[in-house]
Parts: C-alpha cells; sequence; structure tokens
C-alpha cells in the first residue's frame, strides 16, 4: 500500500521484492500494526517523508533472505523478527555515543524515511530489529513494537508515580495500564467525552477510575500521560498533578498548546516529551511483556483495507489497536 501523497488515500500496487543490501534482511511481514504516527504521516502532520511511501513500523516478519554481515548473523533465514519505528542512527554523534540514539540528528525512521511494514516485502537494517518473544502470536506482537515500546519510555519517563493518569485510551494506553497495574500502580483513565467504551475498557484492563478528559480525576495525580494529540489537554493534566508531578507528552505530533498561567507550573511540576525509541528500550520492553504478561487486543485488517483501517483510527473507533495481517 503506497502513499503517494499526504492527504490521499493509499494505493494498492505491485512493486518488485526488495533486495537486502550489506546488513539487512529481507522479511515476508507477517503482520504490521496501525499506529497514530502513520496517521501523522498521512495526514501530512509530519514533514517531508520520503514519498513515494510505504508506512508502517510495528512489522512482525520472517527472514527470507540476509545480505551478508556481522549484524545479520543472529537471525536465521525463517527466524520472526520485529522492526520498529527507529531504523538506523549514525552510531557517533554525541546522542548515540551517550546511550540517547533516539534523539540522533541523522537517524531515519521506518515508515517514514524508510519504507514500511504496509506491505508483502520489506526490508531492515538488521542492528535495529528484535526477536519477537514466542509468547506472541504475529498479530498481538506488532502493537508491541511501537504503542509498547513508546508506551514504556513514557512510563519510565513519568517516574515511580503511584497514582498515573493516562490521557488518551488506545493502543499504547492499553499496554501501558497493564504493565503500570503489575508494578502496582493506580491508573486513572481519560477518553473522549462520551466515549463510555474506551472507559469500560480501560476499567476491564484495572483502572481505577475512567471519565472524560475534561473531567477533574477524584484524587490528584502523581502523573500524567499524554496520548492523545491534543495540545489543550497539557493545562487540563497540569491542573490535575501533585507539586512535584510529571506530565509526559508521549506522541509524535500534537495540536497546539494553549497559554495557560504559570501557576499550573508553578510547585515544581515537570513537563517532558518522550522521542521516538533506543534499541535498549525494545530489548527492555520485549523482556517485559511476556512476565507481565501483556495482552494486546487488535483488530485485524487485510492488507487492501489499511485505508479503512486508518479512517477507523482517524475516528477513534478502535478498541486497543488495529492490525494488518498478511
Amino acid at each position: 500500500m503506497l502513499l503517494d501523497t499526504p492527504r490521499r488515500p493509499l494505493r494498492l500496487v505491485e512493486r518488485p521484492k526488495p533486495t537486502p543490501g550489506p546488513g539487512q534482511l529481507l522479511l515476508a511481514v507477517r503482520a504490521c500494526g496501525v499506529c497514530r504516527t502513520d496517521l501523522h504521516v498521512a495526514d501530512g502532520e509530519l514533514p517531508d517523508p520520503a514519498l513515494p511511501l510505504v508506512l508502517g513500523h510495528e512489522i512482525v516478519g520472517t527472514v527470507v533472505e540476509t545480505g551478508g554481515g556481522a549484524a545479520t548473523e543472529p537471525f536465521a533465514v525463517g527466524a520472526r523478527v520485529g522492526v520498529p519505528w527507529l531504523g538506523y542512527t549514525c552510531g557517533t554523534c554525541g546522542y548515540c555515543r551517550s546511550d540517547r540514539e533516539n534523539l540522533c540528528n541523522r537517524a531515519r525512521f521506518t515508515g517514514y524515511q524508510l519504507d514500511g511494514g504496509y506491505a508483502e516485502y520489506t526490508v531492515a537494517d538488521a542492528r535495529f530489529a528484535f526477536p519477537i518473544p514466542p509468547d506472541y502470536d504475529d498479530a498481538h506482537a506488532a502493537p508491541l513494537l511501537c504503542a509498547g515500546l513508546i508506551g514504556h519510555r513514557a512510563l519510565t519517563t513519568a517516574g515511580d508515580a503511584e497514582r498515573l493518569g493516562l490521557y488518551g485510551f488506545g493502543a499504547a494506553a492499553h499496554i501501558v495500564a497493564q504493565v503500570a497495574r503489575h508494578q502496582g500502580r493506580r491508573v486513572f483513565a481519560f477518553t473522549r467525552s462520551g466515549d463510555t467504551a474506551a472507559q469500560r475498557f480501560a476499567t476491564e484492563l484495572g483502572a481505577v477510575w475512567a471519565g472524560p478528559s475534561d473531567a477533574a480525576p477524584p484524587e490528584p495525580l502523581d502523573a500524567a500521560i499524554l496520548f492523545a494529540p491534543v495540545g489543550a489537554l497539557l493545562p487540563v493534566a497540569l491542573r490535575a498533578v501533585v507539586k512535584g508531578g510529571t506530565v509526559v507528552c508521549a506522541g509524535i505530533h500534537m495540536s497546539d498548546i494553549p497559554s495557560f498561567p504559570y501557576d499550573l507550573l508553578w510547585g515544581e511540576r515537570v513537563v517532558r516529551s518522550v522521542a521516538n525509541l533506543t534499541r535498549r528500550d525494545g530489548r527492555e520492553f520485549l523482556a517485559l511483556a511476556p512476565r507481565v504478561p501483556v495482552r494486546t487486543e487488535v483488530e485485524p485488517f487485510p492488507l487492501d483495507r489499511a485505508n479503512e483501517a486508518l479512517a477507523r483510527l482517524r475516528e477513534g473507533q478502535l478498541r486497543g489497536a488495529a492490525v494488518l495481517v498478511m
């Protein structure tokens, strides 16, 4: 499925099977999650995608062929691997050398500058691929590779908050809620006004309270994570957290943040963003997920219905995550 230009439907095309270069893996795609970042790219909210582009960065595939080199040696033909958003870093800049490769200025991203997984075959840099835990089938593993990884990074950034607010209860939040409960935290879920289905879903996953995002929680929060890309929620979340609390903005794109009185930030409250992920995040979370155990809720779509999956995501009509299955 090819994106020719933003704000236009993806187009089903026939392309030659890609050839892996040195250090690369050729994968037969088995499943690919549909992420909100894909939607931001398709809707033209992220600049300069490498058009024409194959979206998708929650890829589960099997190795068909390798391009040789030391990086490919851990991956035998037939091995099942995952490919996330981070597809390349330079390895030499100050960010890369200080365990902050997620901030590398020369990073390239799967499904944005590199063709992704809305396809039957894709190639990936073996250094940025992960073995998939055997506990998960292909479709249920796919959301772990971005919703899970970014959620894990956001949760870590929130610190040891016991009362945790999650604004937006979609693919990432439904994973984070399970990990947070496993860690002994109490989860407060905020959804679109009137979205009782999402609120019910949150309580099924252990949230102690669920309500609309414009409502005050029944007690103050120690931290909040914003998964909804709505800038107006930042002052709302600041108002909900205690002094010294943290608000984490977990998305790659957000609408403009309105002005708010300094009093909301005062009291050593902290606003943080998370950007991309590191390979360490991937290794840590993919080891943690089976221990929780995280159970992903997925709605499968065939590849040729990718536009429908994106539309359902745009309208907030999914329970958990949409996944393209090949």
